[in-house]
């Protein structure tokens, strides 16, 4: 497995809609594999593939502490969605920034598994709240698409100068 480079907003790949899976092979269980292993190692609890620039239908969820219940969502489709919930919202391609984002309360996906094989999930709660923060990055959106525009400024802003800081740290490095 290897952990693979997360994203940051305001990376125009981010932007990019995924395109669906034709077959669950090799191919995608390693990359779903890598994925699960770069989410533990940043400390999400969910991750799509447009995240690490690969631009395909494929999601990894664990909302378990000890990292024992991976849920793997590949060319996820939602069936139903009922009830609204607000949850604060973070994102590993949005560093260090929380907001509160309203949802569905419940929804029902189909997707394929790891194994290839189509399977439906019933969620509600923060998970219902985490399969759809995933899912929209498959379409090329985030979670602070849904703030305010002066709420969005301020954090295209801060991740700008973040991504300054980290560019301008090497050199900083190399120049000692």
């Amino acid at each position: 497995m290897a952990l693979l480079e997360i994203l940051h907003h305001p990376d125009s790949r981010l932007r990019k809609k995924a395109s669906p899976v034709n077959q669950v092979d090799e191919r995608i269980q390693t990359l779903l594999d890598d994925m699960l292993e770069t989410m533990y190692a940043a400390r999400g609890i969910g991750l799509a593939a447009t995240q690490v620039n690969v631009h395909e239908r494929v999601i990894v969820i664990d909302l378990s502490e000890d990292k024992s219940a991976p849920l793997f969502l590949v060319n996820p489709e939602l069936l139903a969605q009922s009830g609204v919930i607000e949850h604060e919202e973070g994102c590993l391609s949005v560093p260090d920034y929380y907001e509160k984002v309203t949802r569905a309360s419940d929804i029902r996906v189909r997707a394929l598994g790891q194994d290839g094989q189509p399977f439906e999930v019933e969620a509600s709660g923060l998970l219902a709240a985490c399969i759809q923060h995933e899912m929209d990055h498959l379409e090329g959106k985030l979670f602070v698409d849904y703030l305010s525009v002066l709420k969005q400024q301020r954090v295209r802003r801060k991740m700008e100068k973040l991504e300054r800081l980290k560019r301008k740290a090497p050199e900083q490095a190399n120049a000692e």
